[in-house]
């Protein structure tokens, strides 16, 4: 027999519609404040948070932000436009552009971060700041084991075998 499963109660579509909320309403308010949209701004997020001392390349960018070379070039054609960024052809292979973020754009970060967590408070309005600090244990644990999991291997021992399931929806 069918069994109707809420969807609001399950962790996929809560993390999945609270990631979407959070970036549509940082996405409306970058474009308003700052003249970049979110993806810009992971973008730029990337370039200023390497691991590495170098510069990226556009294919190294898009790895990291999992799209196309070809989005990422077109985000980079507009941000170069725009002052944003500076793009130089690598030492080792003129085929490659490796990708500086520009003072203007490293200046930026501060105000894409204040947004950031302007659109976080409201989200968690309703939340305790124990809550708060509780959810984001919570989530970097479930982090820590979806990075952790490998799909062909084993199966993890679970808590209950109901690890995907939301409170009511226990199977019979």
């Amino acid at each position: 027999m069918f069994m109707k499963i809420d969807p609001s109660k399950r962790f996929s579509f809560l993390v999945n519609q609270v990631a979407k909320l959070h970036g549509a309403h940082f996405d409306r308010l970058a474009r308003e404040r700052m003249g970049l949209s979110l993806a810009q701004c992971r973008l730029l997020w990337a370039l200023a948070h390497s691991e590495q001392p170098e510069p990226l390349s556009q294919a190294a960018l898009a790895q990291r932000l999992e799209t196309s070379a070809m989005a990422v070039a077109t985000l980079c054609d507009r941000m170069e436009a725009g002052g944003w960024i500076r793009r130089e052809p690598s030492p080792s292979d003129r085929r490659v552009k490796l990708i500086h973020a520009t003072p203007r754009a490293l200046d930026a970060m501060d105000q894409a971060l204040a947004i950031s967590d302007e659109v976080l408070a409201h989200g968690l309005v309703n939340l305790s700041a124990d809550e708060q600090a509780q959810l984001m244990a919570l989530l970097a644990k479930a982090r820590e084991g979806l990075l952790a999991w490998q799909p062909d291997a084993a199966p993890a021992s679970l808590h209950d075998g109901g690890a995907t399931r939301g409170p009511e929806e226990t199977a019979p």
